[in-house]
């Protein structure tokens, strides 16, 4: 007898090593509303603050973007934010029946 697993499947991250797979990742949906254009504006303004020995800032912006990809495809997301709505909700409501 086999077990069935009703689990939904685990998606492998995305490989989001290089600017062109952050990029590829934005351009197909893979982020938070506006991230493509403000990747670009925050990778540009990283790029002209920066120095030629100094690119921590640039590293600072991928290493950001990459986080909202995954977070943002991550399936327990939406849970955790419809339940920090709820939550906030529920407060709004105690504080007003004071």
């Amino acid at each position: 007898m086999s077990a069935h697993h009703t689990e939904t499947p685990v998606h492998a991250p995305l490989p989001l090593r290089t600017i062109g797979d952050i990029r590829a990742a934005l351009r197909s949906g893979r982020g938070f509303p506006g991230d493509q254009e403000s990747f670009e504006a925050d990778l540009q303004h990283a790029l002209e603050s920066s120095s030629e020995t100094d690119l921590n800032a640039v590293a600072a912006v991928i290493v950001d973007y990459r986080g909202r990809i995954r977070f943002y495809q991550d399936p327990d997301f939406d849970v955790s934010v419809q339940e920090g709505i709820d939550l906030t909700a529920h407060l709004k409501q105690e504080a007003q029946d004071r």
